[in-house]
Order: structure tokens, then sequence, then C-alpha cells
């Protein structure tokens, strides 16, 4: 029988709706059966989150991540307790800098535990990014933070889900008066390759991935602009001559008709809201954000930290349970050579 994947589980912003999720994913009796989970947070929020969302859950408590692996008994979760924030530092429904701060202490100690081979997978509540750039992330977002932690120089990417289908995106977190100076036959090959093999990982051995055009109506043969000829198709067509079979590219306001059909599983978009709208449309509650191109699968839901509702036992699970099952799947399939990468 092959070892389930070791995934850590972590409350996010302790302001937010982070550890009532958490709560009510670890209160279904199939999470422990599909991973061998570590909690790793606050045990104050985490007796919060449980009052919140009205559920028990035991656990296990160990006192370092390196323990869990080797555990005998994974039909409930480990517990490792970390002290990042006080009660009296957390206004819930607020965003603020001790809160942002003990989100990147509980990340980072799940990295460096990723980073000695003790955990395959990450799968954060939400998180928000004011508070942690108020608590001292340096980067414009968590992506960045994890890319510089982890040594990754090659393509990275945030990757938007929803149910089976995916999307990635050659630009992201720029002005939109910049999108077409980003674009680039190198920037589509790099973000399509990456998505191809991240749906690979998820277990789709041959995926259908389209790519979006750029332009209104695909350039209407150039006369509405000319990225589709002298960059989107050459890059599609240098990654058929590759052997990927990339489709494209698609005007950008039919090819989400086409994969809602069924016709593909990913979409490669050129800029954040091309793909970002379509997806919220489409599911906002079930999306999940994938960290994709490092060196072990990091999820979280993407809705975010919700505290308009934080504090009120109004949060929707299903995103974060859809988060938790692609760390699942994409923990037991990286494998221990990614791991060793990391080291």
């Amino acid at each position: 029988m092959q070892q389930k994947p070791v995934v850590a589980l972590t409350l996010g912003d302790p302001a937010g709706i982070g550890a009532e999720l958490i709560a009510r994913l670890l209160a279904q009796a199939e999470a422990c059966q599909r991973a061998n989970i570590v909690l790793v947070g606050d045990a104050w929020l985490w007796r919060e989150g449980l009052r919140v969302a009205g559920v028990d859950v035991p656990t296990e408590a160990v006192t370092s991540v390196a323990a869990v692996r080797t555990r005998a008994d994974t039909s409930r979760p480990a517990w490792l307790a970390m002290d990042t924030v006080r009660p009296e530092q957390v206004t819930v429904g607020q965003a603020g800098a001790a809160g942002g701060a003990s989100v990147l202490r509980v990340l980072n100690a799940c990295m460096d535990a990723a980073r000695d081979g003790h955990i395959d997978a990450i799968c954060f509540a939400p998180l928000n990014k004011f508070a942690m750039k108020q608590g001292g992330l340096k980067h414009d977002d968590e992506l960045h933070h994890f890319a510089q932690y982890l040594g990754v120089t090659g393509t990275f990417c945030e990757f938007n889900t929803l149910g089976d289908l995916w999307t990635s995106r050659v630009s992201s977190h720029i002005p939109l008066k910049d999108a077409a100076a980003a674009l680039s036959v190198d920037r589509i090959k790099a973000a399509t390759r990456l998505i191809y093999r991240s749906l690979q990982a998820n277990g789709i051995a041959q995926p259908r991935v389209a790519v979006a055009a750029f332009n209104p109506h695909g350039g209407d043969g150039g006369t509405c602009g000319r990225e589709e000829i002298d960059i989107i198709e050459p890059a599609v067509r240098q990654l058929n001559q590759e052997g990927l079979p990339i489709a494209g590219p698609f005007p950008a306001d039919t090819i989400f008709l086409k994969a809602q059909a069924g016709e593909f599983q990913a979409i490669v978009t050129m800029y954040h809201d091309q793909g970002q709208i379509a997806i919220k449309l489409l599911g906002f509650s079930r999306g999940v954000t994938v960290q994709g191109g490092l060196p072990i699968p990091i999820t979280t839901p993407a809705h975010g930290t919700a505290y308009d509702i934080a504090g009120q036992g109004r949060a929707n699970v299903d995103a974060t349970w859809q988060a938790f099952l692609i760390a699942c799947r994409m923990g037991a399939s990286m494998g221990a050579s990614h791991r060793a990468s990391l080291v």
C-alpha cells in the first residue's frame, strides 16, 4: 500500500476565517484517510476555530514535524503548536501586522520542514497580503516569497483552479498597461509547460491545454494587434514541435466556453484578469490557488480571508477541501526526488 503523503495544514490569518475552515476540514473523517496530516499553528487560534465551527477534532501532539512521517497511526491529525501571536494582538475582521507576521512564521516553518524532506505538501488557510506586508513580507505576494525561500530559479506561476479546469498566466501582478510588453515566446512556452506538467502531477496523464489570445477577436488577422501573429502562434507551434499537444490561440471571450464544455482542462492566459474574472464567475466559493513551479505543492482556497464573516460560523469549507485534495494528489505524485532537490 502506498504511503500517504505528509500534508501540512496552517490556520491562516488569525483575524479571518482560516481556523474555522481548517476545523471544518478536519472534522471530516475522510481528510485523514487522504493524508498523514500535521496541523501547524497557535493553540489558542486552533481552539477558537473549533469553537466557531462547533466541532471537536482529536489530535496527536508532536514536538517536531520530523516525527510525523513515521507515525504508526495517522487516523487523526498530528498537532505542532507554535507561539506566533497573542489573542490580544488580533482584532477579528481586521488586517494587522501581528497577524501577518504570524502567517509568515508558520509558513516559513512549514517550508523549512519541506526543505528537510519531512512534508510533501502544504495547504494554507487564507492569508491577507496587506497584513503580511505590515508584518514583514518583502515581496509583492506570497508566491514570490515562497520561490525565494525555497531557492527557485526557474519559472513559477500562480495557477487558479475550479474543479477540473486550471488556468495559468504569462504575466500576473503588474499594471495592465505593461501586459503587452510582458509577452514573449519564451514566457508563453514556460507558462504552458509548467501547467502541463503540473496537471500531470495532479494525476492527468495527457492534459488538454489551450492558449488564449491577447487582443480582441484574436487580433483579427493583425488588424487589431499583432501579438497573436508575432508571439503567441509561434510559441504554440514550438510547443507542438516539442510534442506537447497545445491548442490555440483562441479569443479570450470564447475560450472559457470551450473549457466549460469540456474541450480543455487548462487555459494559459496572457494577463491576470483575463482568467481570474472567468474563474471567479464560474465558481468563486470553490476556487483554489496552486503555487506552481515550486519543488513542493502549496495550495490554498482562492476566496481570501472573508473578514466580513470572520467569527460568525458561516465559512464555506468547499474550496479549502478542494485545495487539500490537490495538495494530497500532488504531494503523493511529486515524490522524494522533488523533496531531495530542496536540500
